[in-house]
């Protein structure tokens, strides 16, 4: 898993949630997928301003929200849609 944070450094607490959420949603993953997750800052001024991409497998989320944790917990429900569609197919 690679994770890149652009435009503010990443706290503890924050990667502490990334690992949990991702250790849940293990169980869609194959042993060989591949997961990057890149967070920024869009407008640091305004509301709406975390932005979350993850890439995983070849499918792909991307949310803007309020806090990052927000961010992930959006784009792993779209991507759990997808991989529960690439499992059954």
């Amino acid at each position: 898993m690679t994770i890149n944070a652009v435009n503010f450094e990443m706290a503890k607490p924050l990667e502490d949630f990334i690992e949990k959420k991702m250790s849940r949603f293990g169980r869609h993953l194959n042993e060989d997928d591949k997961v990057e997750i890149r967070m920024s800052v869009v407008k640091p001024q305004t509301n709406q301003n975390k932005e979350v991409k993850i890439r995983i497998a070849g499918m792909f989320a991307e949310k803007t929200a309020d806090t990052f944790e927000e961010g992930i917990d959006g784009c792993l429900a779209a991507l759990e849609t997808q991989l529960e569609r690439r499992k059954n197919a």
